[in-house]
């Protein structure tokens, strides 16, 4: 395995396949004579020029559209929003034609279409620039949604999302994340959508998050093990699909759960796994569970602000001594 970012296991993982696939390309804002809002796309339109590396207008509605309808007679498309902030603009081709297409032909026609990009908050971007829109896609039935954590998950689960037939998928990349470096698997190392990964072993608590909030998972974790709250962290990978089967048996084994994630905590991906697990594993649980999410509103611009929204690894020790009723 070598060690990569974030940022070029992504590109790899369209690179791959798109060797692999002539039918793969990628449309969107910048994503070729710019290489990437982000530098995701660097050096594949040198590879493979303008018909499958399309700059796309300011007209994101328009060219996920277009994305849909090459899905629907046999192609593969990757289109990138330079954010998902930036898709509520085409959320009625997505809503409204990609999730339902499949369903709604008897499955006579596929939509193999990935949408990709990065979500989240970024550093003083703004209320309009720093939705974290898992819980708002996940609720759509027919769409699958995908969040990476590491690179190895970022590149795994691309070529899983590119290759996959008959649904769309929603790619959602962390926005700070890009930098961040670890090992990558090899161009057959594919990861399956439903299978949560555990991060860390342990015996008092569960905590499950995703994407960013994932690593202040894994510190608050590292903070309360000094006084001997061991956390067991367990990355979903997918929200549609879920893997409830693995978060049941690790809060079986805990008997205790905090959930963290970065989009807003009314309604959501949070409360949903809260719902599932007090029905799978209502015996289990010795304490309530408690999400961790952002502050219930619009993301301020000061940095100071900002960081009062947005999870933290001091809110997130804080729900584990709750759940674990250990004094601060």
């Amino acid at each position: 395995m070598a060690v990569q970012t974030y940022r070029d296991a992504l590109r790899d993982a369209m690179y791959e396949e798109m060797e692999r696939d002539e039918r793969v390309f990628l449309m969107g804002e910048e994503v070729g004579h710019y290489q990437g809002a982000y530098k995701v796309s660097q050096g594949l339109l040198e590879r493979f020029g303008e018909r499958r590396v399309v700059d796309a207008p300011i007209a994101e509605g328009g060219f996920a559209g277009v994305g849909i309808g090459a899905a629907m007679v046999g192609l593969k498309p990757i289109i990138e929003f330079m954010t998902w902030n930036f898709s509520f603009v085409a959320f009625d081709q997505i809503v409204s034609n990609a999730s339902k297409i499949f369903q709604m032909s008897g499955g006579a026609i596929p939509v193999p279409v990935v949408f990709r990009g990065p979500n989240g908050a970024a550093r003083q971007v703004a209320a309009q620039h720093s939705h974290s829109v898992d819980g708002l896609y996940a609720h759509f039935p027919g769409l699958q949604v995908v969040i990476p954590s590491t690179p190895a998950d970022a590149k795994g689960l691309l070529k899983t999302a590119i290759r996959d037939e008959p649904n769309p998928v929603i790619f959602l990349e962390g926005e700070t994340l890009y930098g961040l470096k670890g090992e990558v698997g090899g161009a057959d190392d594919l990861i399956p959508f439903g299978k949560a990964r555990i991060g860390r072993e342990g015996s008092d608590v569960t905590v499950i998050a995703w994407g960013r909030c994932y690593y202040e998972a894994l510190s608050a974790a590292e903070a309360v093990a000094e006084r001997g709250i061991e956390c067991e962290v367990i990355d979903p990978r997918t929200l549609r699909p879920l893997d409830i089967d693995a978060l049941v048996t690790s809060v079986e084994k805990t008997h205790r759960c905090v959930i963290v994630h970065e989009h807003l905590p009314y309604g959501g991906v949070g409360a949903e796994i809260v719902d599932q697990i007090q029905r799978f594993a209502f015996d289990a649980l010795d304490a309530p569970i408690i999400r961790v999410g952002s502050r219930d509103l619009p993301m301020p611009y000061a940095s100071n602000l900002e960081s009062l929204v947005l999870p933290t690894v001091e809110r997130v020790v804080e729900a584990i001594e709750a759940v674990t009723y250990a004094e601060s």
